[in-house]
Parts: C-alpha cells; sequence; structure tokens
C-alpha cells in the first residue's frame, strides 16, 4: 500500500486539510480520508493537491503542425482550407513520426496538469492508404507513448467512410482514414487481445462526423459496438461549422445535433466535440441527454469555429469537459480561461460561468470542478476525483509561486485559472500512482525533444 499526506486538497467535498490518500497496485484510491493525524512514513506533501483532469479531445498528430498554417492560404481563409493543409501534413508521417510526436505532447499535457487523455485518431493506414501489416500500427503507437510517458488513456479509433454528406466519395487526401464498422470493431478485438484493457487504459470508438459516416453505417457500429462493450465511450464531431449545419439540413433534413439526438440513443456514454452551432432547443435537449459537450476553446478559436454557448447549457445543467485538440495549447489553465472569456466577449458581461444562481461563487472553481466532472465521465475511466475507488491521478501546486502565494480555496482556482505569469505553477503530478512529473520535468523530458526536434526536421524538410 503507498501513501502520502496532502496538506490541502480538493476533495467532492470541498476543500480539506491534512488528508491521507492511500492507493492499491493498479493505483486506485482505497483510503482518502481528511483530517488524518500524523503517520509513521506516510510521506507528506507540502503544497496544495487538485485532482488530475483528462483531456477529453485530442488528435495527437496535429501537435506537430502548431504554428504551420498561421499565414492567409485562402482568400477566404477558413476550417476547410486549414483542413487541406492539415490532410497535406498528415500524409507524411510514419508510424514512428507519429510516436515521437505522442511522447513530447502527452509530457506536455502531464506538465500542464492533464493526468489523462481521450485520443480521437484516424491515421489508421498508410500514406497511399494501404493498410499496415498491423491493422493498428498507429493506434499502438499511441498506446506506447502513452504508457512510456504515465498518462491515461483512452483510445477512440474513428470511423471515417465519405467525404460529405450524402455518401459522398473521400478524396485523396483522406485515403488514410477510410474504414468501416466491422473494421473498427475488429481493430478493437485486436488491441484488447495484445494490450487489454486497465485502469490507465480504455478503448471506445469515435464515429468522425455524421458528415463522415452515414445513418445506416453509424447505426450499425454502434450495434456491434453493444456486442463487444455495451458501456464504452463514444465520440464525435457535430456541429463544428455552420456550412456543417446547413449542409446536414439538405442532407438529413435537421441539424446535426437535433438528427443525432432524435435519430440515436445518446446518452452519458456519449461525447459531443464542439457543438460550437447549436440553437437553444439543441443545446437544452443536448444538456438533458447526460451526454458530455467536449468544449476545445484554444482550437476552435484558431479555427475560427464558434462560440458554445456555454450560459446556457451551464444553466440547464449540462456535463462539459475541456480537450486541446489540435495542440496550439496543451494548458489546461488556458482552455478553461478562454472558455470563460468567450462567454464574456460573446456577452457584454463578466464572470458568466458560475454556476447557476450562484452570486459570489468562484468561476475558477466552476470551471475546474465541472471539467474534472466530464472528462472523466467522457473517458469512461476512474477518474472523477481524489474518492475511493477512482484513480490516484492528482498535481501539486507550488504554493510558493507568485499567482499562489498567500491564497486559498477557490482562490487558488480563480489564480491558477486567470493569471498566467511565467512558468506553470503546477510543481509535480502522479497518475496512476506513480510520481510522473516532479518538479516540472519528466524523466524522458531530453529524450524526447532530441526525438521530437529530429522528427520535425524531418518533416520540415
Amino acid at each position: 500500500m503507498k501513501q502520502l499526506i496532502a496538506d490541502r486538497a480538493l476533495l467532492p467535498e470541498g476543500w480539506r486539510s491534512n488528508v491521507l490518500l492511500q492507493w492499491d497496485d493498479k493505483g486506485i484510491l482505497t483510503c482518502v480520508k481528511p483530517d488524518a493525524e500524523e503517520i509513521a512514513l506516510a510521506p507528506r506533501v507540502a503544497g496544495t493537491v487538485l485532482p488530475g483532469i483528462a483531456n477529453l479531445h485530442s488528435h495527437a498528430f496535429q501537435r506537430a503542425m502548431a504554428g504551420l498554417t498561421e499565414y492567409r492560404s485562402d482568400p477566404s481563409d477558413s476550417f476547410w482550407s486549414w483542413r487541406t493543409l492539415m490532410y497535406k501534413f498528415a500524409g507524411k508521417l510514419s508510424p514512428a513520426d507519429l510516436k515521437a510526436i505522442a511522447v513530447q505532447l502527452y509530457i506536455e499535457m502531464l506538465q500542464a496538469g492533464y493526468t489523462s487523455v481521450c485520443e480521437f485518431h484516424y491515421l489508421h493506414h498508410d500514406s497511399g492508404g494501404k493498410p499496415y501489416a498491423n491493422p493498428a500500427e498507429n493506434l499502438v503507437c499511441l498506446i506506447e507513448a502513452a504508457q512510456e510517458v504515465g498518462i491515461g488513456l483512452t483510445l477512440l479509433p474513428v470511423m471515417y467512410q465519405y467525404s460529405g454528406f450524402g455518401a459522398q466519395p473521400p478524396h485523396a487526401g483522406q485515403a488514410r482514414f477510410i474504414n468501416s464498422p466491422e473494421w473498427i470493431i475488429s481493430v478493437l478485438q485486436a488491441l484488447q487481445a495484445a494490450h487489454p484493457q486497465h485502469a490507465g487504459l480504455r478503448y471506445g470508438v469515435a464515429p468522425h462526423s455524421l458528415r463522415a459516416v452515414s445513418p445506416q453505417s453509424l447505426q450499425q457500429l454502434l450495434t456491434l459496438l453493444r456486442q463487444w462493450d455495451a458501456q464504452a465511450p463514444v465520440h464525435i464531431h457535430i456541429a463544428e461549422q455552420n456550412q456543417e449545419v446547413e449542409d446536414c439540413i439538405a442532407a438529413l433534413g435537421a441539424r446535426p445535433v437535433a438528427w443525432l439526438l432524435d435519430n440515436v440513443e445518446v446518452d452519458r456514454r456519449w461525447c459531443l466535440v464542439h457543438a460550437t452551432h447549436m440553437t437553444t432547443a439543441e443545446t437544452e435537449k443536448l444538456a438533458r441527454s447526460g451526454a458530455v459537450a467536449g468544449i476545445c476553446p484554444t482550437t476552435e478559436a484558431n479555427l475560427g469555429d464558434g462560440i458554445f454557448n456555454g450560459v446556457r447549457y451551464a444553466a440547464e445543467q449540462g456535463v462539459w469537459g475541456i480537450g486541446s485538440d489540435s495542440h496550439i495549447s496543451t494548458s489546461v489553465s488556458e482552455e478553461l480561461r478562454l472558455y470563460e472569456y468567450s462567454q464574456r466577449l460573446q456577452h457584454g458581461q463578466r464572470n458568466m460561468l458560475a454556476g447557476s444562481g450562484n452570486e459570489g461563487a468562484s468561476v475558477g472553481g466552476y470551471l475546474y470542478r465541472q471539467a474534472l466532472r466530464g472528462g472523466a465521465a467522457a473517458s469512461g475511466r476512474q477518474v472523477a476525483g481524489l474518492q475511493l475507488g477512482q484513480r490516484a491521478d492528482l498535481l501539486v501546486l507550488d504554493q510558493q509561486h507568485a499567482d499562489l502565494n498567500g491564497k486559498h480555496g477557490d482562490q487558488l482556482l480563480d489564480s491558477f485559472v486567470f493569471c498566467q505569469h511565467g512558468q506553470t505553477p503546477v510543481r509535480d503530478v502522479m497518475a496512476g500512482g506513480h510520481w510522473v512529473i516532479r518538479d516540472h520535468r519528466h524523466t524522458l523530458q531530453e529524450q524526447s525533444a532530441l526525438s521530437y526536434a529530429s522528427t520535425m526536421k524531418k518533416l520540415l524538410n
């Protein structure tokens, strides 16, 4: 049995002092006891302990694209012109490239405070669209990267069939993505045999979007998934762009979120990523479904996607979490901060996301707690905070950091989210009961930086 005592920790019931945490060999918490007396041999953590958050939406390979698309490539530059550039970049990547990028990215995530990631992966085949000898080649690279770095992983192989609504044939840039419901399930079966699920690894599926699958193939995938694992998480891109909404109405007679909620059994297993273009009725119905809204503010801003209807969704007590998506940023605090700021800009008021009817409540506190809840639900894993039966995933904040010095309780969360001065205040990180970041550093940091630099040099040349 491993253990520690935290001077201060954020538990589900609130802030508590002298918290004894004990966990088993699988990294699962077996004791969470506040106001504990000093226990011999239990190391004390000086500083504030927070539960680690799950990053609910990641395309790992896009980390290597950060900063490479910030020029006007089209007279009407948009998400769609960015996507063309992304396809060209994706076509260059080998499995070794993908792993080097993922290792670098996952270290950066841990340093920022994410202790888990949901990987929405669609680079399935080689650059010409030919299947690898092992169809799960790239998926295995992601599993190995996560294991080596120590981050929890929910792996979501993506079903991708068409270039647009109405079963339009895929074009050359999508050749690496194309598969079928049967392919997805066979790959999951192979992964489970070779890399069985455990507390740090979970499998699910991701129909890419309504434009990339058909209603029939979506239902077929869900039927096969229920037979394989009825509780597996399901993630989907939805209503990211106005053009997508218009095309969906033309093809299916309804807006994307409305069509999905009316035609598919959407529940707490689901994560609807982006959903930046919803009516009030869609927003309310999504909240009632119990599904998670996957909000990726830095990417949504970078791509000009739009602003999620956060105030209305919060009023309906909808579940949401955050993702870093294209990884122009891997900062927990920046995603949360930009989410709140997008609501301020949209409504012309301050402190918009503090929970319904909670005047005087901490906005940072609300944002952190809700992102923790939604990320755990979307991951389908035991990462819902510092409580019995959950994974020992935690952050230790540097109480001497200028942004945190002298602050207590939710003031710490407000400062963590809304201040950004110098190095991150996340000092140490534990994932699954193992210290993976100590004094801001990962043991693989230097090695990964060299490998990543070599990969980037090759790709850019």
